[in-house]
């Protein structure tokens, strides 16, 4: 199917099916909007968006990043029809059903990107990733601690460190958390990893924030960050330390 994107009637087409999924979780996807001409306009004629399964948001995130290229989009993170359209081509992966049929939808901003909000910006289920990736596109591995998870489910880590674009953007803070909480041979997040307790990335985020006070941040790499850790953190920097330094030996901070 040739990508396209939602006017202004397919959107609230959309918009109005993700309310009424709240109360029939079970009810349809209405798929038939996505290439009805009233609802949508065609974004490229050449360029060709296939349905397929994401294992990761770093899988969802390369494709996304190719197919807009290929598409030559301009400002796609400004593009709200393209990602809600997007959104319904892949709702099944975005939204899957659980054993019964039923869907659980999640707050709006997960399926229509709030573009005007810098705090819900990044949890749109297919945004979220492609801005990652683009972000990151010299190494996309060193953000694994936000993409290593399903679509469905982005984690914690990614909650609490793309409100913040200062920081999701950044290459020190990202490669950090990574390195705290990513396990490099289960290709999971570590256990703990979603708590809010000392340590997790809640407490991370916060201690960032601290520091952006003192440090210009965008300056620092994550060796230089990691040294500033306090103990609280030291349960995961521990846990499968030697995956994240060639040789595998990390630097002893304190």
């Amino acid at each position: 199917m040739n990508l396209r994107r939602f006017k202004k009637e397919g959107l609230e087409k959309f918009k109005d099916y993700h309310d009424r999924l709240r109360d029939t979780p079970t009810l349809n996807p209405p798929t038939e909007l996505l290439e009805d001409r009233k609802h949508t306009e065609p974004v490229s004629q050449d360029s060709e968006v296939e349905q397929r399964h994401f294992d990761t948001r770093l899988e969802a995130g390369l494709y996304l990043n190719d197919l807009i290229e290929r598409a030559q989009v301009r400002s796609p993170e400004r593009d709200q029809g393209l990602w809600a359209w997007l959104t319904l081509f892949y709702f099944d992966e975005v939204c899957p059903r659980d054993a019964a049929g039923r869907r659980k939808v999640g707050e709006t901003a997960r399926l229509i990107p709030e573009l005007d909000s810098h705090r819900k910006y990044y949890r749109h289920l297919l945004l979220g990733p492609f801005l990652i990736v683009r972000a990151h596109r010299d190494n996309p591995e060193r953000a694994m601690a936000l993409l290593c998870g399903r679509l469905d489910k982005p984690g914690d880590v990614a909650e609490q460190l793309c409100s913040r674009q200062e920081l999701v953007t950044n290459r020190g803070v990202i490669e950090l958390a990574t390195r705290l909480y990513y396990d490099g041979e289960t290709k999971q997040l570590k256990r703990g990893a979603g708590g809010k307790g000392p340590g997790s990335p809640r407490r991370l985020a916060q201690l960032l924030n601290q520091l952006d006070l003192t440090y210009y941040l965008y300056t620092m790499t994550a060796d230089e960050l990691e040294a500033l850790l306090p103990d609280e953190f030291r349960r995961f920097r521990e846990v499968g330390a030697n995956q994240c330094h060639p040789g595998g030996k990390r630097p002893d901070f304190a």
